[in-house]
């Protein structure tokens, strides 16, 4: 239903060797990937279901997702990865106005814990593409209103710390500084204990 893209990534075997079964297998798999992470909005109408393959053709054609996988996020499209929940991570939590959430750093960003809350209400001059992103984040059910909050329903890969920490508070943020440790001291002191704490 759209007249036009605006962006699109186009991956080609370099002998041929996939055909239309193994692109059905790939489009199923990318669609149940995205469907999990829930980091963008799906316009498809149904969920494909993936073909009959024999074990090495489904061997190789998993393995051609693998490198497409590994491909996307540096192209800066991470709409299939699911948040890791790093054990050895440090817990980070936010306050804010009756607020509590959870989290902490990753490699590909920064991890908001399930359970989190996020403000209801927004402020006047919350930045538009967070106010986007927190509506985004409703309709794929990762935030659902709970009470006079809302909550993460699963584990949240953001891409800064300060957009996590926007997403929560409803209103511009600076992560480094609202993300805390068990003793206070925050993200940006953890970072550069040295360093002067209000610094941006």
């Amino acid at each position: 239903k759209r007249i036009f893209w605006t962006h699109v990534v186009v991956f080609t075997s370099k002998d041929q060797s996939r055909n239309k079964a193994h692109v059905q297998h790939l489009e199923a798999r990318l669609v149940e990937l995205a469907a999990a992470a829930k980091r963008a909005i799906l316009v498809n109408g149904n969920q494909p279901k993936p073909p009959s393959l024999s074990i090495s053709d489904a061997e190789a054609v998993e393995s051609f997702l693998d490198d497409l996988l590994l491909c996307l996020p540096i192209l800066g499209y991470g709409f299939f990865e699911q948040a890791v929940v790093a054990q050895e991570a440090v817990l980070l939590t936010l306050r804010g106005k009756g607020l509590s959430a959870r989290g902490h750093e990753s490699v590909e960003g920064f991890v908001v814990r399930k359970g989190s809350e996020s403000s209801l209400v927004e402020v006047a001059s919350i930045p538009s593409c967070i106010a986007s992103l927190r509506e985004q984040l409703q309709k794929n059910g990762v935030l659902t209103a709970k009470g006079d909050h809302l909550v993460f329903t699963q584990d949240y890969l953001f891409g800064s710390p300060s957009t996590a920490a926007a997403v929560c508070l409803a209103r511009n943020a600076n992560g480094r500084i609202e993300w805390k440790d068990s003793e206070g001291r925050s993200l940006k002191k953890l970072e550069d204990p040295g360093g002067p704490e209000g610094d941006k």
